[in-house]
């Protein structure tokens, strides 16, 4: 995969690629990166971007030239533009696995008050939010998407389980997780994960992943895309917990 990132400050990425699995992937080749400063394509001798918006209004507004030329001098027949945008479709796991089997991501980082609207209508392929709420720039939305996006790679983790069992990759919140010591001021790890019973590990994480969701996300639980044993076990946590009230 390559990774275009069209930004007015390359600065942010700077120290981005040096550490753990992204880092890793990066040495290894699995993908490619580069950070395009957009004021490079300012044909303004102070390299400006901006200007005051028409119809006024407070701030001021991304030119489209310097951002068309960016985009151009990395786009190829099978780029995928994406504007980093708080009023784009907000990314989660799907989108996630989706963008991951793509061959080259170009990401456009906005600022001030957003970019020139004749961009987004002819040179965008998707907006892109991480969440109802604003940021000064794109580039925090984009390196937090690329780190999802590459660890769904090939050959960036070591096994596939390493992020099937991960929060919301099933739809579910990840279950419970323990590790040594045994004991740790008086609280236990679950005798069941010590049975070396593996058929009763694996129901007792899909027990502690439903249970996990309903407590904590219960918006992610879609009741038709359960299997009967889980709509089972789901029956259980609500009356569990119904009974815990009395």
């Amino acid at each position: 995969m390559k990774i275009d990132v069209l930004t007015l400050f390359p600065e942010f990425f700077q120290g981005f690629l040096d550490w753990s699995i992204i880092g890793r992937a990066y040495r290894e080749g699995i993908f490619h990166f580069n950070s395009i400063n957009i004021r490079d394509f300012s044909k303004n001798k102070h390299r400006k971007v901006d200007d005051y918006p028409f119809g006024g209004g407070r701030g001021m507004v991304m030119g489209p030239e310097a951002i068309f030329h960016a985009i151009d001098s990395v786009r190829e027949d099978n780029s995928r533009t994406i504007y980093l945008s708080p009023q784009g479709k907000v990314f989660d796991q799907k989108i996630a696995i989706n963008l991951s089997k793509e061959e080259h991501l170009i990401f456009l980082c906005g600022h001030y008050e957003g970019i020139d609207n004749r961009i987004i209508e002819n040179y965008i392929d998707e907006e892109i939010s991480i969440g109802d709420f604003v940021l000064t720039g794109g580039e925090i939305p984009a390196m937090a998407i690329i780190d999802s996006i590459v660890r769904l790679l090939p050959g960036v983790l070591r096994s596939r389980e390493s992020f099937v069992d991960e929060s919301h990759f099933s739809g579910l919140l990840e279950y419970p997780q323990y590790t040594r010591p045994r004991e740790f001021k008086g609280h236990l790890v679950p005798e069941i994960l010590l049975s070396g019973h593996h058929e009763k590990i694996d129901a007792w994480r899909k027990l502690g992943a439903l249970k996990n969701t309903w407590l904590k996300r219960p918006d992610l639980i879609d009741e038709n895309k359960l299997t009967k044993e889980e709509i089972n076990m789901l029956r259980q946590i609500i009356e569990g917990a119904e009974k815990d009230k009395l």
